[in-house]
């Protein structure tokens, strides 16, 4: 029993360490610089199944966009501003990813409410976006609205809204990244960054 409780207590610990390990603000983020390699992270589809991001990268030239959840207007917006490029990128040879803290359910209603036909993951316990060193620690008064939308998985993290365009081996070739929310990246410098990484 002792044992048993230990081992709690050390997981307790290691759970609450991680989280103190996340940056404080989303201006004390330290991305993933071009050129750098992204590890092979398991992710959730909308139908809840697992998906290996270097599976996904393996398909085609991804445009890897990292957005707060389904209940950021500004992120609702964005998404449906990609989807309006979409068609110009799959032209190009690419492909649109983009991950929020949200669980499958929720990403479902994205879906429907934005209109999205490109592919949306889960990642509400923050592995890739640890991995790509854009996760920060939530302020407080977001936990309960991540809480809700991860299905309890998060309340400890959000991502930095951010752009990546990845190769077929998970290389970073090109990264935009906006610790101001409101902020994001046109379809015009997406679309020019997209043609200018085809030559």
């Amino acid at each position: 029993m002792k044992k048993l409780l230990c081992i709690a207590l050390m997981a307790m610990g290691s759970l609450l360490h991680a989280q103190n390990d996340l940056p404080k603000s989303a201006t004390d983020v330290s991305p993933l610089l071009i050129g750098e390699k992204i590890s092979d992270i398991t992710l959730k589809s909308v139908e809840d199944k697992d998906v290996n991001t270097a599976s996904v990268f393996s398909k085609k030239k991804t445009v890897l966009v990292f957005y707060r959840g389904g209940w950021c207007p500004y992120c609702n917006k964005h998404l449906s501003a990609l989807g309006e490029a979409e068609a110009t990128l799959l032209e190009l040879g690419y492909q649109i990813v983009a991950i929020s803290p949200d669980a499958p359910k929720n990403l479902k209603a994205t879906i429907e409410k934005d209109k999205v036909n490109y592919t949306l993951l889960s990642d509400s316990k923050g592995d890739l976006a640890k991995e790509m060193g854009i996760a920060f620690q939530a302020p407080s008064n977001y936990q309960s609205v991540l809480s809700k939308g991860s299905d309890g998985l998060n309340s400890s993290y959000l991502p930095v809204p951010s752009v990546f365009i990845v190769n077929l081996e998970g290389e970073i070739e090109f990264e935009y990244i906006t610790p101001d929310y409101k902020h994001r990246l046109s379809n015009e410098l997406l679309i020019a960054v997209a043609k200018a990484l085809k030559k």
